[in-house]
């Protein structure tokens, strides 16, 4: 079993190495183009007016010149990619030291009245998606918070081997990321797609060979003007009637360059990791599937992407003032690539979707691949469709301290119910989080924190935190019975794993222990599985009347007038309860 942290130090040490040779290298780069410019100038100043030598140093220097300049640019890529690949390692091994509360909180994908997100920690500050989060595009952190909120429990085994095969590629995962974050986007993909499934083509046909004719006679025309064939009146004619058919059509070709060149880096950057993906071998169902995604096409998806990438480059050089005039009065070269960009739009824009989903499932799947590298004592659940949904040893919450944590074994039948009593800070509220963390994880394909897992999938459904509304002008209580309400309707429509924390707080003791009874009952009425919270020891007389429910607690003692938990899971219903010892002990009352 590969240990996480002496794999990152390995890593960061390689890359170190890298780094320093890269380093080197671009140093060396911009001293060599520093001392070609120096030639260059010296040669100038030497051979001016002997242009026979003068004409051929310039060329070849300037040949070279614009080579370093190219190269150097690959150099300083190289250096960036090896930073960030250090990077990476350095934030996996703040990560499983529990340093990760500067990540991404995920705190847009928050949503009250989802299904369970607002009850489990799932987003916000050292939340679970803080936690697991590697994404390194935005769309793929979308699409992973989409897959943590989708509540699915179809293809758990196809999701378990596609984290597993990504867990073992460290290397792969981590090229993909650095490779990803090293480019800034500017457009979301989804407005990317709506662009290209809307756009209306202007540029005619003819425009497949007119600007090869028409420079092919402005070369005749150059050359005869300067063998004295062609006067300069003639010449600046054919000039200003290139400009005049360019013209024709400036204003759409400046709103397509426009719209390109917000896209250009979104291109750059996908092509690059399309082939990332194309020349790995999958062996997951799953992973196969997206790869397939991106090489169905008879040339690589990714070289498809590149053409694109390159047919914006060349239209971008239309913003050098100097090549822009010349190239479009004797090239018509802003009409040449709009026709080449729009020829590849109705070719391939319909495949832009698949290969783009292809990159951003990729991107999110490295973060739960990632996740199950960095604990390898977790276990994937063994699925199993018999009496139990749940039967787990040394079960405990992930982002707990592992040396303070206190697991454990947990098991439940279909249709059972558990009511959990227990004093304030015993750790109820820690359990039913880690149940439904538990059960989020298992349903996404993630091994669990557990010593050992059997799971008969099931989806999620929470009442923990329900809050009032001063913009809806609602009460506590009506929030809550509008929550209960939700839960109701849903468990008509499907078979939920429910947890409820406290309910019917909004209203008085009385009230609340009928209410409350009342309501479990209806929930073990409709066949329904699940787990409430509650400080209500006469809702435990629930169970003798109702062989479904059964009675659990959370216990706290007072020792030596100081209280001490255990956090452990126990059969019965809670005696000790310590409100009063707290105000005593805080000298809140006497």
């Amino acid at each position: 079993m590969k240990n996480p942290t002496d794999f990152y130090n390995s890593q960061i040490t390689k890359y170190q190495k890298h780094l320093e040779t890269a380093s080197r290298k671009l140093s060396f780069s911009s001293l060599a183009r520093l001392i070609i410019f120096l030639i260059l100038a010296w040669a100038v100043y030497y051979f001016f007016g002997n242009l026979t030598v003068l004409v051929p140093v310039l060329i070849v220097g300037i040949g070279i010149f614009v080579y370093l300049v190219s190269n150097h640019s690959d150099l300083k890529y190289e250096r960036d990619k090896f930073r960030e690949l250090i990077r990476i390692n350095e934030t996996e091994i703040a990560v499983l030291n529990r340093n990760f509360h500067d990540l991404p909180t995920g705190e847009e994908f928050e949503n009250p009245v989802h299904l369970y997100s607002q009850d489990i920690d799932l987003f916000g500050k050292g939340s679970f998606y803080q936690y697991l989060n590697r994404t390194a595009l935005t769309e793929g952190s979308h699409k992973l918070a989409h897959i943590l909120l989708e509540n699915s429990i179809e293809g758990i085994e196809s999701k378990q081997n596609a984290i597993k095969e990504l867990a073992e590629k460290a290397d792969w995962r981590q090229n993909f990321s650095a490779l990803a974050t090293l480019v800034h986007t500017e457009n979301r993909s989804n407005v990317i797609l709506k662009w290209l499934k809307n756009y209306q083509a202007f540029v005619p046909g003819i425009m497949k060979w007119l600007p090869w004719v028409f420079s092919v006679i402005s070369v005749t025309v150059i050359t005869g003007f300067f063998m004295d064939y062609v006067t300069g009146i003639q010449l600046g004619l054919w000039f200003f009637v290139g400009l005049a058919i360019t013209g024709t059509y400036l204003k759409r070709i400046n709103l397509l360059s426009a719209s390109v060149s917000k896209v250009q880096d979104t291109f750059h950057q996908y092509y690059q990791l399309l082939a990332l993906i194309e020349t790995t071998t999958f062996s997951s169902e799953l992973l196969k599937e997206k790869k397939d995604l991106v090489t169905s096409e008879k040339n690589k998806a990714s070289l498809i992407l590149k053409k694109f990438s390159k047919a914006i480059d060349a239209l971008d050089q239309r913003n050098n003032m100097i090549f822009g005039v010349i190239g479009n009065g004797f090239l018509l070269w802003d009409l040449r690539q709009s026709y080449k960009l729009e020829q590849w739009i109705l070719q391939h824009g319909n495949n832009v979707e698949k290969w783009f989903e292809a990159i951003e499932f990729m991107d999110a799947y490295n973060s739960l691949g990632n996740f199950s590298f960095n604990h390898p004592s977790y276990v994937y659940p063994e699925l199993n469709m018999d009496a139990f949904i749940t039967e787990t040893t040394q079960l405990a919450h992930p982002l707990l301290d592992p040396e303070k944590r206190i697991a454990n074994d947990f098991s439940i039948g279909k249709e059972q119910f558990f009511i959990i009593t227990g004093a304030n800070m015993a750790g109820k509220s820690t359990f039913l989080r880690t149940v439904s963390l538990h059960i989020l994880m298992a349903n996404t394909g993630l091994p669990v924190c557990a010593a050992s897992c059997k799971y008969s999938p099931i989806k999620l459904i929470t009442s923990m935190r329900t809050t009032d509304s001063l913009t809806d002008d609602e009460s506590y209580f009506f929030s809550e019975l509008k929550r209960l309400k939700f839960i109701v309707d849903e468990i008509k429509k499907d078979k939920y794993f429910i947890i409820l924390d406290e309910i019917l707080k909004g209203t008085n003791s009385t009230d609340k222990a009928i209410g409350s009874r009342k309501f479990i009952e209806k929930l073990v009425g409709s066949q329904s599985t699940g787990i409430i919270a509650t400080h209500d020891l006469s809702l435990c007389e629930v169970s003798e009347e109702l062989p479904q429910v059964k009675n659990y607690y959370f216990d706290a003692e007072i020792i030596n007038n100081e209280l001490h938990f255990d956090y452990k899971f126990k059969t019965g219903v809670c005696q000790n309860m310590n409100a009063s010892f707290l105000l005593k002990k805080m000298e809140i009352v006497d």
